[in-house]
């Protein structure tokens, strides 16, 4: 009895490691794929840096109000004036109404049906 306690003992040993060593090499695998992904993620934000810059750069009024002065013939743009903008109490908002009608009711309690 005391050889098949060391057997069972001895194979639960070998199970147990070789679990261990896949796990393992799934973690390495896992920590792998996480700084492929922090790696790309600043990649990402790099670029997203520099496209944030370029679009900047190109929405310069300066440079707006050149192209839309040279392009004027083709298509028409004006530029920005401040007679151009209003006031917040110059808006026209719609009418409140506040004499909704309920003309269909619906009853929608549940009390009889249980």
């Amino acid at each position: 009895m005391r050889s098949f306690f060391y057997i069972v003992t001895a194979l639960s040993v070998i199970g147990l490691a070789f679990w261990a060593y896949q796990e393992n090499y799934k973690t390495q695998a896992a920590l792998d794929r996480t700084e492929g992904l922090q790696a790309q993620i600043g990649r990402t934000r790099s670029r997203l840096a520099m496209l944030r810059a370029e679009w900047a750069y190109l929405n310069r009024p300066d440079r707006l109000r050149e192209l839309a002065e040279i392009n004027f013939d083709r298509l028409g743009l004006l530029p920005l004036a401040p007679e151009q903008f209003g006031k917040a109490d110059q808006v026209a908002y719609p009418v409140q109404t506040s004499n909704f009608v309920i003309t269909d009711p619906v009853d929608v309690s549940s009390r009889g049906g249980l």
